[in-house]
């Protein structure tokens, strides 16, 4: 009969395969999430700052998982028409609950340098023709970390610019 190890070398002989099995059950734990649907609910002018004009955007984020989703911050870049055009931060904290929507108030910035550069180009575009944007996010903190997110579209101008052409 070959002699017997004692229980500290089994230990460390049998430990890859104890944190194998840990890692597997971890993966199992947080397993695949479905993104964040986030839309623009609203946006509020508030009072500027200097040449700033400044934008409250209402953000409707809904969770379609089986888990809360904790967060602990938000940060946001609005691109319109290629262009960057705001950027805001907020230090908002809450849950969005499982199967869930939670509206978030951001504030946003408009430089006196975005809007104007804003402005000169609408002056070449088609108004017939849809604006496009782009949303970039994130929603930082909780136990999974920052949520990205991306929302595309397009702004219909519709018959706001022909009476200026």
């Amino acid at each position: 009969m070959p002699p017997s190890l004692s229980p500290s070398i089994r230990l460390l002989r049998d430990l890859p395969l104890w944190l194998f099995i840990l890692l597997l059950g971890g993966c199992a734990l947080f397993g695949s999430r479905d993104p964040l649907n986030v839309q623009v609910a609203g946006i509020e002018p508030l009072p500027g700052e200097g040449l700033e004009l400044r934008l409250a955007v209402e953000l409707r984020v809904q969770n379609p998982n089986t888990t809360p989703v904790d967060y602990d911050g938000l940060a946001l870049e609005l691109e319109v028409n290629g262009q960057p055009l705001a950027s805001g931060v907020s230090d908002a904290s809450g849950t969005v609950p499982r199967f869930g929507e939670r509206v978030i108030r951001v504030p946003m910035t408009v430089s006196a340098f975005a809007a104007a550069r804003q402005a000169f180009a609408l002056g070449s575009l088609d108004p017939t023709e849809p604006l496009p944007y782009v949303l970039r996010g994130k929603l930082a903190g909780g136990a999974f970390g920052v949520h990205r997110f991306v929302e595309r579209g397009a702004l219909d101008l519709g018959g706001a610019l022909s009476p200026y052409r």
